[in-house]
């Protein structure tokens, strides 16, 4: 079975963030839509991601072969049957994923100058 993949508009361009290691939560009820942490760029362009009080440095790296995030659409206007519906199944491109942003070295502490009371 052929499956068209088709564009719809203007095709964003997003980058995956590569992250080494584990990312733990505590008492987080919903996982899909939690924040990690706060992605910001130098002037010279070197991403810093921050989670809570750690700073992470990493690098930007183009992909050797870029990818296509697809989003699949089903036509579900009528009662079809099954074979029909799959007849209606179309895929369209999201976006195309060029770069990574890789952090592989470990998360330094973020420590303030803390002025002391006399």
């Amino acid at each position: 079975m052929i499956i068209p993949i088709k564009r719809d508009g203007e095709i964003e361009t997003w980058a995956i963030v590569d992250l080494q290691g584990d990312l733990r939560f505590e008492k987080i009820d919903n996982k899909n839509d939690q924040l990690i942490g706060d992605l910001h760029f130098t002037k010279n362009g070197v991403p810093i991601l921050i989670i809570g009080i750690h700073v992470l440095h990493g690098k930007e790296i183009d992909l050797d072969k870029p990818l296509v995030v697809l989003e699949r659409r089903r036509d579900t206007t009528d009662e079809m049957i099954e074979e029909e519906a799959a007849a209606k199944v179309e895929y369209f491109v999201k976006a195309i994923v060029r770069k990574k942003l890789l952090f592989k070295s470990r998360p330094k502490p973020i420590v303030t100058n803390v002025p002391k009371s006399c």
